[in-house]
């Protein structure tokens, strides 16, 4: 599996955007119990905080040790570095097996023998993701020059799956078709270009070239954004949940 988030963990820590209430509302109204849970490819354990509020115990995984270096610390949350498609527990381990923004780097299956392995017979397993947000046309427009022009080679060919909504990975479960969610969010122009950076294609081409490409479209996404102090930031939830 590719480490393509331990160089800029500590920005993704802060800049990433975080999954809305309805999200997590939704899926817990689905499940039996919650005493376990395994938040896999965890990174800095955003969504494992919020599984620790609702479940006895959170198995958070990841293969980025920086990463989980930047993970907030519960007693209920147990932090491992290992790989999505070996993990040291017990079958039928899990309520919920979670995976939020990262399936697309995964082995599938041998991932998904691992979920099936070790998920409850009456478990929930939920793959999460959000797509590219949209703020405003000009603000859209110059980000997708960045996204497209500048760095459409540098991203790994995974990112198609991200591209394709999720909807064309293998997904060999007992579907739930699940509601749309959005996240919704304000940024300033600050954390729009904190945002970027944390991108793994922007790495990429910094190594490539030993230069930072927002060097070249900061102008051009300054000018965009114009005089508001924030802006409203949508992304789009993708989704698939299934036993």
């Amino acid at each position: 599996m590719k480490d393509n988030f331990s160089t800029q963990s500590a920005d993704y820590a802060i800049y990433r955007p975080t999954y809305p209430q309805e999200l997590y509302d939704y899926l817990f109204s689905l499940l039996k119990n919650k005493e376990t849970a395994w938040d896999c490819a965890t990174g800095n354990g955003q969504v494992a905080r919020v599984l620790a509020q609702h479940f006895d115990a959170v198995y958070a995984t990841d293969i980025s040790e920086n990463q989980l270096k930047n993970a907030l610390q519960l007693p209920n949350i147990t932090y491992k570095v290992e790989p999505a498609e070996q993990t040291s527990v017990g079958n039928a381990s899990f309520d919920l097996i979670t995976v939020a923004q990262a399936i697309h780097w995964f082995n599938f299956e041998a991932f998904y023998a691992e979920v099936k392995r070790t998920l409850k017979p009456d478990g929930l397993f939920a793959v999460i993701g959000y797509g590219l947000m949209f703020i405003d046309k000009k603000v859209d427009k110059a980000v997708h020059k960045l996204y497209e022009d500048i760095l459409g080679k540098y991203w790994d060919s995974e990112r198609r799956y991200i591209e394709e909504g999720y909807k064309t990975i293998p997904f060999p479960f007992e579907e739930i078709i699940a509601p749309h969610f959005q996240i919704k969010t304000t940024w300033n122009f600050n954390q729009l270009i904190g945002y970027l950076n944390t991108w793994s294609s922007l790495q990429h081409y910094k190594k490539a070239n030993e230069r930072n490409p927002l060097e070249y479209m900061f102008t051009e996404l300054k000018e965009a954004w114009g005089d508001d102090a924030e802006k409203a930031v949508h992304f789009p939830v993708l989704l698939r949940i299934g036993r």
